[in-house]
């Protein structure tokens, strides 16, 4: 279903906490005295409560991140899903707000409207229980449990609400989006290992059963989300301030335009003299005369005319002008070479030197290596290779979801922002 035009998932470990909550919950209502008055019906009864406790918690989940939702919408932000999963929902949205203050109000949304129901329910406790005391005991603790969601939410770290609204408060005061990231990612991570240290804690020296194991799971969750996101923010440094020349390989080939036909067939079967060792079948080839880049030329004349002609057109008859290469300049920042290198249908980019000329090609896994080579990093060199062979990025790395997130959060606009200032 959708509601206001925004998709509404269920993940499959929704179907798995629904039921653990179900079955920790039922014990409380079969002790309940007016449930065990339903004699016969008191054991179906008490499960029925549980479900409903379970779906109801969900309810108030769901509303928590409409909230969050609905105010993005407001602030001109697209929002993808909605998603139940293990540990609540989450609201999937296209980019973040371009403002500090739009990225606080979105933030503080979810909390505010767990508040909101929380203290309505708790209102509703009093005369609910007077229409029935089951009925007062389930908005009993449908409020407790908003307002818990709410508390729950505003500890200061991300990924939890309080630590995007720390976040944005920190960007509101310094001007810098990335400060606002690095003191969220650091507040969630000493939160994170708090919560697993006291769960482990718990569990071990109290007996906290359940509960316990519930916040060493939710510490390691939130641990990860704080890794990934330092992960994202230190290939985001790198694809900064390095450049494209940091990462250029020369994976061309070189003809004269005087030359047969024929000298490209041999060219692209290999073996002859004066290819270099690295070169492949599929590389480029540009096309020279006299010491001047007149252009490049591919394998159709090859495909498309007789053999009896190889010998006797010229390269220079079938040229085509270099702008037709997917390119880019080796003074740009490497982030640049990242959607450019997705929006080539070769996965490949010919790199202009600041002359204006031809100065070598850029690939997926150039740009790995150069990034591995910034973070210290050093892979086998048969990792390596088998990511040039696919053309894809070395180990799986996330460039392109660095890059995405950097754009959509305005993290650009803010650097730009920052080295105006200084």
């Amino acid at each position: 279903m959708s509601i206001r035009g925004i998709p509404l998932r269920v993940h499959p470990s929704w179907f798995l906490i629904v039921s653990l909550i179900t079955v920790v919950s039922q014990p409380n209502w079969s002790a309940m005295p007016e449930v065990q008055a339903l004699g016969s019906w008191s054991l179906g009864s008490s499960w029925l409560l549980s479900l409903l406790t379970a779906l109801l918690l969900f309810v108030s989940v769901l509303l928590h991140e409409l909230g969050h939702s609905l105010v993005a919408l407001r602030e001109g932000v697209k929002v993808r899903s909605i998603t139940l999963f293990l540990l609540g929902g989450v609201a999937s949205v296209e980019r973040e707000c371009s403002t500090a203050m739009g990225a606080f109000r979105v933030a503080a949304a979810g909390p505010l409207v767990s508040v909101v129901l929380g203290a309505g329910l708790l209102l509703a406790v009093h005369p609910s229980g007077h229409v029935s005391p089951i009925l007062g005991r389930l908005v009993s603790e449908l409020a407790v449990v908003n307002l818990v969601l709410a508390l729950f939410n505003l500890l200061p770290g991300l990924p939890l609400d309080g630590g995007l609204i720390l976040k944005a408060l920190v960007w509101q005061f310094t001007g810098s989006q990335r400060k606002g990231i690095q003191v969220a990612t650091a507040t969630g991570r000493f939160l994170s290992l708090f919560a697993i240290v006291l769960g482990v804690w718990l569990f071990l020296a109290r007996g906290g059963g359940i509960g316990a194991l519930w916040l060493v799971m939710l510490g390691w969750f939130g641990l990860g989300a704080s890794r990934n996101q330092t992960q994202v923010l230190m290939l985001q440094k790198v694809l900064r301030e390095l450049t494209v020349q940091s990462a250029t390989a020369r994976r061309f080939r070189v003809l004269e335009a005087d030359q047969p036909l024929r000298r490209l067939s041999d060219l692209r079967l290999g073996g002859q003299e004066g290819i270099e060792a690295d070169a492949r079948p599929a590389d480029w080839v540009l096309v020279t005369r006299a010491g001047r880049w007149l252009g490049t030329i591919d394998d159709a004349p090859l495909k498309e005319l007789p053999v009896q002609q190889w010998d006797r057109q010229t390269v220079a008859d079938h040229l085509r002008p270099l702008e037709t290469l997917p390119s880019i300049s080796d003074a740009e920042p490497l982030w640049k070479a990242v959607p450019a290198l997705e929006a080539s249908p070769q996965g490949r980019l010919l790199v202009f030197n600041r002359a204006g000329l031809p100065g070598g090609t850029l690939e997926r896994g150039d740009v790995g290596e150069a990034v591995l080579k910034a973070l210290n990093l050093k892979l086998p060199a048969p990792i390596l290779e088998a990511a040039r062979r696919q053309n894809g990025y070395p180990f799986g790395l996330p460039l392109v979801q660095a890059v995405a997130s950097m754009q959509a959060s305005g993290l650009l606009e803010d650097e730009q922002t920052e080295n105006k200032s200084s």
